[in-house]
């Protein structure tokens, strides 16, 4: 390899140009054009501070929801459910998806960059700071965790779900009500976050080698997935400004924020 493209930023350009472009100019869009222009930017930034992990970790996810989105696409439009501009994603969808995941990731590199500079100017880091690279890495990985799940429960829900009930109330309402969760879309909503994080895991993205760091993304992932639900089902049609994508946004910081809540609590015990 070229020695200019062993500069992990010069290198998320070269290759997020390399695999945006085909996408771009395919006649099957899986994003608009603006929307192109957007996950570039953050496929850059994700790869320049977290390296090919972290960037492979969040292509998993795009990969996984964009099939998802697609599921049972022919009678959710019929039915008026699906996903707008037949699920291809805008620049709203990919930061109202990863916005927390890229502020865990850029929290990461500062990190990682104050500690360097530290070690050459002192000779050792700052004890305190020594937890917090791997909260940044289980809070990133929880978050797209959080996202894959909504995502996959949502259109499986109203793809499959036979049964969707209110969850504030459990009374049954119509596939793709707000709010609305099913037995189908929860368990697949499960499942999801299990395949991200274990794909995270298995990278090296999710720190303290144990699987109970696993547990912890998919117990986050669910949590944070019906506190959207409950959102949905109370508040978001109230207010104008509660945007689907600015519930994304709450939902995927709680999902992070409950996973540095268990990190803090099983880095303790272990």
């Amino acid at each position: 390899m070229p020695n200019f493209l062993q500069q992990p930023w010069i290198l998320a350009i070269v290759l997020n140009t390399a695999l945006l472009l085909p996408a771009y100019l395919a006649p099957k869009k899986l994003l608009t054009p603006e929307g192109t222009l957007h996950a570039w930017v953050l496929g850059v930034l994700l790869f320049g501070c977290l390296g090919w992990r972290g960037y492979a970790v969040m292509m998993v996810y795009f990969l996984v929801g964009s099939a998802v989105t697609r599921i049972g696409m022919a009678e959710k439009e019929a039915l008026g459910i699906a996903e707008k501009r037949s699920g291809a994603r805008g620049p709203e969808n990919v930061w109202g998806s990863a916005l927390v995941a890229a502020i865990c990731a850029i929290g990461f590199w500062m990190l990682k960059v104050w500690n360097y500079r530290e070690l050459m100017q002192f000779g050792k880091l700052p004890e305190w700071s020594l937890a917090l690279p791997p909260l940044l890495l289980l809070a990133y990985t929880a978050s797209i965790a959080t996202k894959l799940s909504d995502t996959t429960a949502s259109e499986v829900g109203k793809a499959y779900g036979k049964r969707t009930f209110l969850i504030t109330t459990l009374k049954p309402v119509p596939p793709g009500t707000e709010g609305a969760v099913s037995l189908e879309g929860t368990i697949a909503g499960i499942l999801a976050s299990a395949l991200i994080t274990i794909v995270a895991w298995g990278l090296g993205m999710v720190p303290h080698q144990s699987p109970v760091t696993i547990l912890i993304c998919i117990v986050a992932a669910f949590v944070a997935t019906n506190v959207e639900s409950v959102i949905g089902a109370t508040i978001q049609e109230k207010y104008d400004w509660l945007t689907n994508e600015l519930v994304n946004v709450m939902n995927t910081a709680v999902g992070a924020g409950v996973a540095i809540v268990l990190g803090l609590i099983w880095f303790k015990v272990a």
